[in-house]
């Protein structure tokens, strides 16, 4: 069995001013790296080892799994784990957002992303092609006793996208959950099988 803990990263400047930063290279504020120590904290004081960290390559969520877990671990950079692509709506603020992002955000599940923002249905399926990679992987050395417990550091709209792929029956509930900074999530993995994601730090 594999233990799996999926991380949102950790405050940025635009996360505390509300600017949507999708792709945008921001790192850490003070406040974002003291909610990555107290993830490490919490990490540290349930003994759990990380054997491998899977990142965004966006320096948020590396500097995010580095705090939390130093040297320790291999660390393996993936463009699966990017956050959501607001394409023409990048660097928006959410204080003064257009009518058509208002409507996106008060009801994910029924209003389709605006023209140019990557749309939820690929965004899953992007998250699903990750966690089905991550699956070969392990399967591939299933006597491996190097990869039992592996870290996830990515972003709060891309690790709704996982949960949505692990829970089916969801319907659509994540999209409007908050998930903040240095949220974890925990699933195992068992004979091909996620097991239902539960939270285990907000």
């Amino acid at each position: 069995m594999y233990t799996i803990y999926i991380i949102r990263h950790g405050e940025t400047d635009n996360n505390k001013k509300r600017v949507l930063q999708g792709r945008s290279n921001l790192p850490l504020n003070e406040e974002g790296v003291r909610q990555a120590e107290k993830a490490r904290d919490f990490f540290d004081g349930n003994e759990i080892i990380f054997d491998k960290i899977y990142s965004s390559p966006l320096i948020r969520a590396i500097r995010t799994a580095e705090i939390i877990t130093g040297d320790a671990a291999p660390f393996i950079l993936d463009d699966q784990l990017l956050e959501m692509d607001y394409g023409p709506y990048e660097g928006c603020s959410l204080l003064d957002p257009p009518k058509e992002i208002i409507e996106f955000f008060s009801d994910f599940v029924n209003n389709p992303a605006p023209e140019g923002m990557e749309n939820l249905s690929d965004l899953v399926a992007r998250m699903g092609r990750f966690m089905e990679s991550l699956v070969d992987r392990l399967v591939e050395s299933p006597n491996d006793e190097s990869d039992k417990t592996i870290l996830i550091s990515t972003h709060a709209i891309a690790m709704k996208g996982i949960l949505e792929h692990l829970t089916p029956q969801s319907h659509g509930s994540y999209w409007n959950k908050h998930i903040a900074n240095c949220a974890v999530y925990k699933t195992t993995l068992s004979d091909g099988k996620f097991t239902v994601p539960v939270e285990v730090l907000d």
